[in-house]
């Protein structure tokens, strides 16, 4: 049973016990009703249904009667239920995660839910989550809802593909839903009519790419669907025009890359003032990129709310020293959640390396592509932008569908790019790290490390882009002399995610180690400042699965994949493996 709803073929309700679940959203029968928004272009149907409004309208109406209460649906729109709904997957082995270990300390932790439904809501939040045929809380969901919904400020670092954009947009939303707009939807009426001047979002969501921006855009719209709330996206690289054009329609949840957003502050077109909850997604790779003096601006030196007055919130699959520090100067009493081990990988992904010298990746990886399909979805990583396009070229000669997708890209280019490879139309995507961070394609099958990163974190971030939310997955990575440098990390990732290690890494770590000894090498990736709540010793959290009394050590077995149990004779060799040809690479 889903959520205790059902669902006809349409996605629409089945039965009258379901639909009252949902009675106050109204029937298809009251869509020609009147909604909440008397504005004239309601009932229309363009550009302005991007936000969450229901599609009805996008422009606030003073005298609206039932202005004061946001915990009201307003009336549905078939035509954009379907868009936004339409696309919902979960990964086969979804049931699975109930056995990641959870870590969570601070003071006064609240307790985690099993359930949506254990926690109030709202109407509106409910109805889209079962629109979204979520059947139950991911661990980073079950811990970061009610640590959000008691108004803590949570440090959260999960699993790429876990679910960490609905863990922070639901909660938020709910309580949105909940206060209404408080003094912000009055600061834009004075700042010029409708809103038309200067905006004033109630929360922000900062996002390192522009393409990271776009997905929790689209995944806000969803749970913003039915709701006086509507979302807006500003990024660089695209229109600024447009993107202010849509902020004067109305901003009430705005998601933005750091730059784009100092631009249109510093424009007047944004202001922070009552901004009461911020979310910084993917932080470490936001510092990587080195965007710390734009947020650190954006935070500390404009109008919005200090520490303790707003709710903040950061989420990433990694959290190193310098992330620490950020979160000391914008958190307070903060809760520290890990799910999983910090800057591990899922055991929902089967890993191998591979000793490929330079001259031999082109023709090895054919044989990689040809053995997993023409049709799965492969993502394929390396280093350079130049590298990128003579690989998609070299491709496409050899009769493969395929795409590429880096930094020199227009924003049209990569869009285009990412709809060729979701729909499947191009099912092999090439693509150097632009691309390895939050992008959320659920059904890729495969990530080849064409070209390895140098550190272990882009690594684990590259290779989350498969084995998503439940789902299972495939990551060969090609390794040679010039990959030295992450040798021992990867060997320690490999045994602790269960996989096979070929014995020629073994060698050359222990060789490596050795070597490096003498320099006190650091480790950051392996259990150093960045691997638990900095704030406390491993006696001060507290440890629980999330359901009963779990493995703290993870969720192993056998699952097809299995660790990478599954695949004959392919791990037994240390060099390229056995026969490609002959090899059950998803265990299904």
């Amino acid at each position: 049973m889903f959520l205790g709803f059902a669902f006809d073929k349409d996605g629409g309700w089945n039965s009258s016990k379901d639909r009252d679940a949902y009675t106050s959203f109204g029937g298809r029968n009251d869509r020609g009703k009147s909604s909440f928004f008397s504005d004239r272009g309601a009932g229309t149907r363009g550009r302005f249904e991007r936000g969450g409004f229901g599609g009805s309208n996008s422009r606030w109406v003073e005298d609206s009667r039932d202005e004061e209460d946001w915990s009201k649906p307003t009336s549905p729109n078939e035509r954009l239920e379907h868009e936004l709904f339409s696309g919902s997957n979960t990964g086969i082995n979804f049931e699975k995660y109930d056995d990641i270990p959870v870590e969570a300390t601070g003071t006064n932790c609240p307790p985690h839910i099993e359930s949506f439904h254990d926690v109030d809501m709202g109407e509106i939040i409910m109805g889209n989550i079962a629109l979204s045929r979520y059947t139950k809380p991911t661990p980073v969901q079950k811990h970061a809802i009610p640590i959000i919904k008691t108004k803590r400020d949570l440090m959260a670092c999960a699993q790429t593909g876990s679910g960490k954009t609905a863990a922070f947009l639901l909660p938020v939303l709910s309580q949105i839903y909940t206060e209404g707009p408080g003094e912000a939807l009055q600061a834009m009426k004075e700042n010029g009519k409708y809103g038309r001047r200067k905006q004033f979002p109630i929360s922000l969501v900062l996002a390192p790419t522009r393409e990271l921006a776009l997905q929790i855009y689209d995944e806000a719209r969803k749970f913003a669907y039915r709701s006086r709330v509507r979302p807006c996206v500003v990024y660089g690289g695209a229109d600024i025009g447009q993107q202010i054009r849509d902020l004067e329609r109305g901003c009430h949840l705005l998601v933005a890359t750091p730059g784009r957003l100092v631009d249109m502050m510093e424009r007047g077109k944004i202001g922070l003032d009552y901004c009461n909850y911020l979310v910084l997604d993917e932080a470490d790779r936001m510092l990587d990129m080195g965007f710390e003096p734009q947020i650190r601006r954006i935070v500390e030196q404009d109008t919005m709310p200090p520490k303790g007055l707003r709710h903040t919130m950061m989420f990433s699959a990694t959290f190193p020293k310098e992330i620490q520090i950020l979160a000391r100067d914008f958190l307070e009493e903060y809760i520290f959640l890990a799910v999983g081990r910090v800057g591990s990988t899922s055991e929902n992904i089967t890993q191998k390396v591979v000793w490929v010298e330079e001259s031999d990746k082109r023709s090895f990886l054919l044989d990689l592509l040809n053995a997993t399909g023409k049709d799965s979805l492969t993502l394929v990583f390396v280093e350079t932008k130049k590298g990128a396009d003579a690989l998609e070229d070299f491709l496409y000669r050899e009769g493969y569908a395929c795409t590429s997708i880096h930094g020199d890209r227009s924003q049209r280019d990569r869009e285009e790019a990412l709809h060729q490879f979701r729909s499947g139309r191009c099912p092999i995507l090439v693509a150097t790290a632009v691309a390895a961070r939050g992008l959320d394609i659920s059904n890729v099958k495969h990530v080849i490390n064409f070209d390895l990163p140098s550190d272990i974190e882009e690594y684990v971030h590259r290779i989350g882009r498969t084995g998503r939310v439940g789902n299972l997955g495939l990551a060969t990575s090609f390794f040679n002399d010039k990959n030295s440098n992450i040798t021992k990390d990867l060997l320690d990732l490999l045994v602790e995610a269960k996989q096979e290690v070929p014995s020629w890494l073994e060698s050359l770590a222990y060789e490596h180690q050795h070597k490096s000894s003498s320099r006190g090498r650091s480790k950051r990736f392996s259990g150093g400042f960045g691997a638990r709540d900095y704030r406390q010793s491993s006696s001060s959290g507290t440890s629980f699965g999330t359901r009963g009394n779990r493995n703290t050590g993870g969720h192993g077995g056998s699952r097809g994949f299995g660790g990478g149990k599954g695949f004959g004779n392919f791990y037994s060799n240390d060099g390229y493996g056995g026969n490609y040809s002959q090899v059950d690479w998803w265990g299904n």
